[in-house]
């Protein structure tokens, strides 16, 4: 059983802002020995698609940033390059994404570094003998790092379920062939009958791997990723295989084990569960939260903070005027609600069984 440290935003007594809730949290959940004197310490985050506005804020990270130092860390704020075309593809337009939301030095505190370099190439492999995959792609500065810092907006995610520490770990350390590593089990197929040859799932496919034929789109297996960028077909004919989501989520979960090699005792995760959006930060746009703010949560174990994390989400009253049509009631699993035919609770069970971390642990409230 694992601790989880976990301060509602909400609390009786006397009032703090969020940065003295996240400086609580670090020190409650023993971060501070984490890290030794002169660390290279990785703060992980994700710095938000352009146009997107509910990633975790600078506010939130420079007393993470700042504790760090405290303690003799030299840390630094990363992230890696996306699968899909868009504004962080590449190191310079992730640069000045994560500039334009505020990630500068004066505000975050710390330097930002693109953790598998320039164009996504920077990486090392790493053996973790998976069930799919015995080895796995981590971007070379992540793996490089002495010590880490997970931080996570905990929120929906269309093919894994949701999204917090653990998709952070095996989708967010990995280079752009890390992630197509990953997303080979969720490749698209167009359903002919509803497709009209308008030719937009074409214009979005950053490979070039959908072609119109005899007016109809047509994806190229080999050369598709995966990415789901198409899905945004509007006339509904792009779909994935769900089916074999499963392959896909426990593929995520090898990823994040190898994330984590090297670096025992030297990890702590912090999820923001606020803003609990029905998509993933990497979308260029924001819908409004399915639940009130819950609060933040912290631990040293990816897959105990998760399951805490779904859990308090759980608890809430669904909001009936977010995408969240259905499975609004308390107890019920809200983001089964968003997207059905996906088990998000699969990353839990199989972390778990890779030894990632415990799904059982002690709730502390602080």
């Amino acid at each position: 059983m694992s601790d989880v440290y976990f301060t509602p935003l909400r609390a009786e007594g006397p009032k703090e802002g969020e940065g003295g809730r996240v400086r609580g949290l670090f020190e409650a959940a023993g971060f501070e020995a984490l890290i030794r004197e002169g660390d290279l310490t990785a703060i992980k985050l994700h710095f938000g698609e352009q146009g997107n506005e509910t990633y975790v804020r600078p506010a939130f990270v420079r007393p993470v940033v700042d504790k760090v130092k405290e303690v003799g860390g030299r840390p630094f704020l990363t992230d890696t390059a996306t699968l899909y075309g868009g504004s962080r593809k590449d190191a310079v337009g992730h640069l000045l994404t994560a500039l334009a939301h505020g990630f500068d030095l004066s505000s975050a505190g710390a330097p930002l570094i693109i953790a598998d370099g320039l164009s996504g190439k920077n990486f090392v492999e790493v053996e973790i003998g998976g069930r799919h995959l015995q080895g796995v792609k981590i971007a070379g500065d992540l793996a490089a790092a002495a010590s880490m810092i997970v931080l996570s907006h905990f929120k929906g995610h269309s093919m894994a379920g949701f999204g917090g520490a653990i998709k952070n770990l095996g989708m967010g350390c990995a280079p752009p062939s890390g992630k197509a590593d990953q997303h080979w089990a969720s490749k698209p197929a167009v359903a002919e009958e509803g497709c009209t040859g308008c030719g937009r799932c074409a214009s979005l496919c950053s490979r070039s791997a959908i072609v119109l034929e005899v007016g109809k789109a047509w994806v190229d297996p080999e050369v598709c990723t995966g990415c789901g960028a198409c899905l945004a077909c509007p006339e509904g004919a792009m779909d994935l295989d769900w089916e074999r989501m499963p392959i896909f989520i426990q593929r995520l979960v090898e990823y994040a084990l190898g994330a984590v090699s090297g670096k025992v005792g030297r990890l702590g995760f912090i999820n923001f569960v606020m803003d609990v959006t029905p998509e993933c930060d990497c979308a260029p746009w924001s819908d409004p939260p399915i639940v009130p703010d819950v609060g933040i949560l912290a631990s040293k174990d990816p897959v105990a903070v998760d399951a805490a994390s779904l859990d308090l989400v759980n608890s809430q009253e669904g909001i009936a005027s977010s995408a969240l049509q259905s499975h609004l009631r308390r107890g019920e699993d809200k983001f089964r609600g968003l997207w059905p035919k996906v088990d998000g609770s699969l990353q839990i069970r199989y972390g778990e069984e890779m030894g990632l971390g415990s799904s059982r642990y002690r709730l502390i409230e602080i």
